[in-house]
């Protein structure tokens, strides 16, 4: 019996990919685009961050964020999200974010 069930599901395992159906998913258009900036962080975060989620993201982050507040969330991008974020661009990552969505934004 035991024998019968491993044949079974080794035969399942083996005919599973021929079952397997590749899904597509069709994402609509992003609404928000990441501020340009002439700052390196610019390209960077073009890269980087939004390779995994929306622009949008930054317009919800308060605007008094200092600059430790971008730190941390960048390292948490790269630690608990598996953001594909090389240690080297970092520095240039937060430094944009700050300066464009943080509090070291130019005064209007």
């Amino acid at each position: 019996m035991k024998h019968r069930l491993l044949a079974i599901a080794a035969a399942l395992l083996l005919a599973g990919p021929a079952f397997a159906v590749t899904k597509t998913i069709e994402l609509p258009a992003d609404g928000v685009q990441l501020t340009p900036s002439s700052l390196p962080g610019y390209a960077k975060a073009k890269a980087d961050c939004v390779a995994c989620h929306s622009a949008e993201y930054m317009l919800y982050q308060p605007p008094t964020a200092p600059r430790g507040y971008w730190e941390l969330m960048v390292k948490r991008m790269k630690a608990v999200f598996n953001g594909p974020i090389p240690d080297a661009d970092m520095p240039d990552i937060v430094d944009y974010l700050v300066k464009t969505y943080g509090n070291e934004q130019p005064k209007k």
